[in-house]
């Protein structure tokens, strides 16, 4: 009797302690399961263009390139928007030119940027507001793609894609459903700064929830299934 004691004791004040987090993993893990990945990585608010080089189009060659930019390195060409371009790097610096006639195109302009995301945008919104960011990163976007533009659409999921400023590439795409997510995985790992699975918070209240799961199984057993056998035997 005195392991029941023990034990009611233990489960009681241990859920007393950690069981408002109980509540959020419960709240947290579910978000993260019912909504599909793909659409919180907002794979369904951009187009995927399979666009097709045009050979006829490269008046510009790679030697001509390497004239111009004796430099450059990982050297990419692809299609932007509707123009066949050359991406790469150059003394730390990434560029984008016109396959056509050398043209720099970097650092895109707002028009740019805005013609960008509307090739790319998927949805039904129209442009709310852009905004170049070139210093300081917000928490959903990558600081190492900056300098970028961020350009935002009036839609019901509150869209907002991230132009390259350097290269033109859309870096990547963020929704509220996204931001909520984040929101929930932070709770879910209780690190709310890097969002690590390892750290020690989360570790201490997983001890105590391993023991104060031991000690509700024990009640249980005590609780049911003994006095069961002995009702039974008598």
């Amino acid at each position: 009797m005195r392991l029941v004691v023990a034990s009611r004791k233990l489960h009681k004040w241990l859920m007393l302690f950690i069981g408002f987090q109980f509540v959020i993993w419960t709240i947290s893990g579910a978000y993260m399961v019912i909504f599909d990945i793909d659409y919180i990585h907002g794979d369904s608010l951009v187009i995927n263009h399979q666009t097709k080089l045009n050979a006829n189009a490269l008046d510009y060659s790679i030697a001509q390139l390497y004239q111009d930019y004796p430099q450059a390195k990982h050297i990419e060409l692809a299609s932007w928007i509707d123009k066949e371009v050359y991406r790469f790097e150059a003394n730390g610096q990434k560029f984008l030119i016109s396959a056509q006639n050398g043209k720099q195109l970097s650092p895109l302009t707002q028009e740019q940027a805005i013609k960008t995301a509307k090739y790319a945008y998927a949805g039904q919104g129209e442009i709310e507001s852009s905004q170049l960011l070139t210093e300081q990163a917000p928490f959903e976007l990558n600081p190492r793609f900056l300098p970028a533009w961020r350009i935002n659409f009036d839609d019901s999921e509150n869209t907002s894609l991230y132009i390259s400023a350097e290269n033109g590439k859309l870096v990547t795409k963020r929704h509220q459903y996204w931001r909520l997510f984040d929101w929930m995985f932070s709770f879910h790992v209780m690190d709310y700064v890097d969002e690590e699975v390892d750290n020690q918070l989360l570790f201490w209240f997983t001890l105590l929830a391993l023991f104060a799961a031991i000690s509700g199984a024990m009640l249980t057993y005590y609780s049911f299934f003994k006095t069961t056998a002995q009702e039974i035997s008598e």
